[in-house]
């Protein structure tokens, strides 16, 4: 998805290992990992992923999409309002130089609606157990909430 080839990927791999040998990577070194993306804006995205991730999590579906709803429940109430997600869905946007922000595309409607589809509870709020079950359910909103590539029963982060 990056239009790096194979063996630039494994190169940044193995250049990885060496400035990191003990697998630890502190914001700016994340920052600077993630300046491949054509026109991304980085700090966004790195400042929620830190917020979240400190250590490498790996597992089935159901336990990545527990670590992509962590990664949007900013204020760790165990809920995603509409403003968590929006700005979530912004530093997604950053991250992947997506300018077009009109219309379906502006991240307040893309939040409303997606909480409006994933809100069985009606209380304007996203549960952990509703992400789950939405994400599963719905590829187009997994898509968007956890750009994950399926291999097996196990994903891989698709940004």
């Amino acid at each position: 998805n990056t239009n790096f080839t194979e063996e630039e990927i494994r190169r940044w791999h193995s250049d990885f290992l060496k400035q990191c040998p003990n697998g630890k990577m502190d914001k700016k070194q994340l920052t600077e990992a993630y300046k491949f993306y054509p026109n991304g804006k980085v700090d966004n995205f790195v400042k929620n992923a830190f917020a979240t991730f400190d250590k490498n999590h790996e597992g089935n579906l159901d336990e990545r999409l527990a670590v992509a709803f962590d990664m949007h429940d900013i204020s760790d109430d165990g809920q995603i309002d509409q403003k968590e997600l929006t700005n979530m869905i912004s530093a997604i946007y950053d991250l992947n130089g997506e300018t077009d922000r009109q219309g379906d595309r502006e991240p307040k409607k893309r939040a409303a609606k997606i909480i409006s589809a994933l809100d069985v509870g009606n209380d304007k709020k996203i549960s952990k157990q509703e992400f789950i079950t939405g994400c599963k359910a719905d590829p187009i909103i997994c898509h968007i909430l956890a750009p994950f590539k399926s291999t097996s029963n196990t994903l891989v982060m698709d940004y």
